[in-house]
């Protein structure tokens, strides 16, 4: 570097001086430098402007062990990466074979240069990439909200089209393929078209890398074969091969989930993020400068029309039922019914549901869809088979916190036999009409001092010509009759 003791204009004086014929000792007296000085700017050849980098200095603690150093870190070369000298073991090392006397931190900064040194790859840096039109990149994140007062946890699905800068967002109880999936579908028909290619990282259910290979999820592959949309899998560790939604993620959360929202299901958050994101994307540029509106349309030009019969989004697996007819799947159990104790039973998973198949496709129940830890699902429906066979057991059966206080006491006050007439109508009629409206109509049918009967052809909660209400379910129809005095 140049010497900051001596200024541009003083070298070139005495160089000037010299080439005049002024003697060195006289210039030296002018400016009051030492002679050394003088010559080293009179004789210097090459005046060119030198790199302002720091000249390279000597280590005499660490510079005896460099050999030994050097033959440590050339040796990790064709090491496993775990498997290398990191700069504490090599000073562990130089101390117990050296004798090193030096200290930890000279052998960090030497490890740390011979490394930097012999770097030839791009490290940490960016490569700026050119985003097709229709392509979309795909995250999820998490956030919270109060649902009906409880505090819960949620996943933030995120898709993005890079080329137009336009953002899409769904909220999701789970990751799980099948959530992902409902979601995509939902965001997809927001758009009115299906990507042509998703990138994801493997830190989704969409799919799992394994030594460089990525297996897809089996919902996922139907998913994208429906939609004709390749996909291509990026390393959840770098954040900047997918950029765009990974700082979608964050935008929208700050802008459209603060505060935390309080909201009475879970759809609600989606619709204010649908709500949203038109905001955003209204507000939103183009990489190139162009409103993002403008730039969507070169995007919906280059992806693909919609199929005419929606996804299911489901995933099947098999699993047998307990002696209670409780099936376990992700952890939670549903109830089947004890009428399908010990069996081989079909579970279909969606976003919201769970459906439970017998064989040759029976459906045995339809419920709720739950996730992480906690009581077994059931419905009310599950449990009237097993209730028709044992009617005396109602007494103390879990389905009485799901019917009316009436109708309990006027099926309480029923014999066995009326129990059952009484249970086995209530789910036929449950079918067509829902579990609560049957429940509705049998209560007041047993009120009024009547239960079902094998006479009048009635639907659930129809009146016949004297204004009785009746129940009637698939199968035989059942009628009214007249229940002795004191029953």
């Amino acid at each position: 570097m140049e010497e900051m003791t001596v200024p541009l204009d003083m070298r070139n004086d005495i160089r000037e001086m010299e080439a005049a014929g002024v003697s060195r000792s006289e210039i030296a007296r002018k400016p009051r430098l030492r002679r050394n000085t003088v010559a080293k700017y009179a004789d210097m050849e090459d005046m060119s402007p030198a790199a302002p980098v720091v000249a390279e200095r000597q280590h005499p603690a660490i510079d005896a062990y460099a050999e030994a150093i050097d033959s440590m870190l050339a040796s990790d070369l064709g090491a496993p990466r775990k498997q290398r000298h990191t700069a504490k073991r090599i000073y562990d090392r130089i101390v117990e074979e050296h004798g090193y006397r030096g200290s930890y931190s000279s052998v960090q900064r030497y490890v740390r240069a011979w490394r930097r040194a012999r770097t030839t790859g791009t490290g940490d840096g960016y490569l700026e990439l050119e985003r097709a039109p229709g392509a979309a990149q795909v995250d999820f994140g998490n956030f919270e909200a109060d649902i009906a007062g409880e505090r819960t946890h949620l996943r933030l699905l995120v898709l993005t089209l890079p080329h137009s800068n336009a953002r899409y967002a769904v909220a999701c109880r789970s990751q799980r393929s099948e959530c992902m999936c409902a979601a995509l579908s939902e965001i997809f028909g927001w758009i009115g078209r299906a990507p042509s290619v998703l990138v994801l990282d493997d830190a989704t259910e969409a799919g799992r890398r394994v030594r460089g290979e990525v297996s897809e999820s089996h919902p996922f592959s139907l998913f994208r074969a429906h939609y004709r949309a390749a996909s291509r899998y990026c390393n959840p560790y770098s954040g900047n091969e997918k950029g765009s939604v990974e700082s979608a993620v964050g935008l929208l959360g700050r802008n459209l989930l603060v505060p935390v929202p309080c909201v009475g299901s879970v759809a609600e958050p989606s619709a204010l993020l649908h709500a949203g994101r038109d905001r955003l994307n209204e507000e939103g540029r183009a990489r190139d400068g162009r409103a993002t509106s403008a730039a969507l349309a070169e995007d919906a030009a280059s992806m693909h029309v919609l199929p005419g019969v929606p996804f299911d989004a489901v995933r099947w697996v098999s699993a047998r039922a307990d002696k209670r007819g409780t099936v376990t799947v992700d952890g939670r159990g549903y109830l089947a019914g004890p009428a399908w104790r010990s069996r081989e039973l079909v579970v279909g998973l969606r976003a919201d549901t769970v459906e439970i198949l017998a064989d040759r496709g029976r459906r045995v129940a339809m419920l709720p869809r739950a996730h992480g830890e906690g009581p077994t699902v059931r419905g009310p429906l599950s449990l009237v088979p097993a209730l028709v066979a044992r009617p005396r057991a109602f007494g103390e059966s879990v389905i009485r916190r799901d019917m009316p206080a009436g109708l309990v006491r006027a099926i309480d006050a029923l014999d066995a036999a009326g129990r059952r007439k009484a249970l086995r109508a209530i789910g036929r009629a449950s079918a067509p009409s829902g579990f609560a409206a049957a429940c509705a109509a049998a209560q007041r049918v047993l009120e009024g001092g009547a239960h079902p009967g094998r006479r009048h052809r009635r639907r659930a909660g129809a009146k016949d010509r004297r204004g009785r209400t009746g129940l009637r379910g698939r199968g035989r129809p059942h009628g009214l009759r007249r229940l002795p005095e004191g029953r």
